[in-house]
């Protein structure tokens, strides 16, 4: 192998390092862009719908005038079907995980499931409606409810859950596992103490990013009848419900200028309830991860 001189290292080091100093301002440039465009369109939102946050608009009925709209029904029903899609995808997805990294380990059928839940992820979330309108609506009679709307959402987030949920398991060391055996511990006391502990800082962080999907879904529940227009608050499961991302969009279509700052207003509220969910679970997870370590 030919070997290079003094002066061609040099020149193939500097040319190393002008790429890398190309490549990171280019990446730069990317965020900073992104990060731009963010705080314009917040700017945009803040001045159109800053003067209608109050607390009347947030205790107030949808209304045919628009300063006298209000957003609560859409507040609670989206507290609601999240508050269920998020509850039920949590259990659903950490024991398909469980099932899938502690006790199917290698099998052929775990494989064909780990790649099905893994194309799942990636499913328009407009098939999740046309799935929850058939099972949930029709087949289980659960009417265009809250329940119904629940179910579907979590549908769409379980596989996101299910896969961060197994990577975290996996990420546990084996000298865990093995310990816990060593000592005459049973397979699931081995789970349920040594692993899903160690485990739970990162399957809340899937669990983040799923609900941060779900609050956000408009197009799954128009299919399962979430109403434009509910002037009322949801008082049961079975009750029929509207959410942020559709009264927001009900707002925005109609003309009248009072409507599209309600649309800005509601589309604050809609990004401080998802900032404070999101914070819940930022807590609760650096919470139990300083558990652990200390």
């Amino acid at each position: 192998m030919a070997l290079i001189t003094q002066s061609e290292f040099a020149r193939q080091k500097r040319q190393r390092e002008t790429k890398g100093r190309i490549f990171y301002a280019l990446c730069l440039a990317a965020v900073l862009i992104s990060l731009a465009m963010l705080g314009v369109l917040l700017a945009k939102l803040g001045l159109d719908g800053y003067s209608r946050i109050n607390w009347s608009f947030l205790t107030s009925y949808p209304s045919r005038h628009p300063e006298q709209a209000g957003i609560l029904p859409a507040l609670v029903g989206s507290v609601y079907v999240v508050g269920i899609a998020g509850v039920t995808s949590f259990v659903l997805g950490v024991a398909a995980a469980v099932y899938l990294e502690e006790y199917a380990q290698r099998s052929r059928l775990a494989q064909i499931l780990r790649i099905n839940i893994a194309n799942l992820a990636g499913v328009p979330s407009v098939v999740y409606g046309l799935l929850g309108l058939e099972i949930f609506v029709r087949v289980m009679d659960l009417n265009r409810s809250v329940l119904a709307g629940g179910l579907t959402l979590a549908l769409l987030v379980l596989p996101l859950i299910i896969v961060a949920s197994s990577e975290a398991i996996r990420a546990v060391p084996s000298s865990l596992r093995e310990g816990g055996f060593g000592l005459g511990a049973t397979r699931w006391q081995v789970v349920r103490n040594l692993v899903l502990p160690q485990a739970f800082p990162g399957i809340l962080t899937g669990v983040i990013l799923a609900v941060s999907r779900a609050i956000g879904e408009t197009a799954p529940l128009i299919f399962i009848g979430g109403l434009t227009y509910v002037p009322f608050v949801p008082d049961s499961p079975l009750s029929g419900f509207t959410v942020m991302p559709i009264q927001i969009f009900n707002w925005i279509s109609r003309p009248q200028p009072g409507f599209h700052e309600a649309a800005a207003a509601g589309i604050i509220v809609l990004l401080v309830v998802l900032l404070a969910m999101n914070a819940l679970a930022v807590f609760l997870r650096n919470k139990f991860q300083n558990r652990l370590e200390g």
